[in-house]
């Protein structure tokens, strides 16, 4: 017979849902940066941007990395992109694992 006077400390303070929603806050910030990192190589290998999916990912990590355009001048054009647009990849990623562990503890 089960009896719940032996409930570990952890039931019932909602960490299920805190993990759940810390999942969904890793996924959405990879998912990001993958955009990113997906529009970063269709620009330098030099994707025809008249392509309709190339175009929505270039203009979708445009979006996403529109705080970190200007951030360093850069004389090439390809590492110019790569290097702002990049920054902007990896902070989403820190950013959602930070905000992710946090909701954990």
């Amino acid at each position: 017979m089960a009896t719940y006077r032996n409930r570990p400390a952890y039931v019932g303070s909602g960490v299920g849902a805190r993990l759940a929603l810390a999942r969904l806050i890793n996924a959405a910030a990879a998912i990001a940066a993958g955009i990113i990192v997906l529009a970063i190589v269709l620009h330098v290998l030099g994707a025809k941007t008249s392509n309709s999916v190339v175009n929505a990912i270039h203009q979708a990590g445009s979006w996403l990395s529109s705080w970190s355009h200007g951030l360093f001048s850069i004389q090439n054009g390809d590492v110019h992109m790569a290097v702002n647009w990049g920054i902007a990849a990896v902070v989403y990623l820190v950013v959602g694992r930070i905000v992710a562990r946090a909701l954990v503890r």
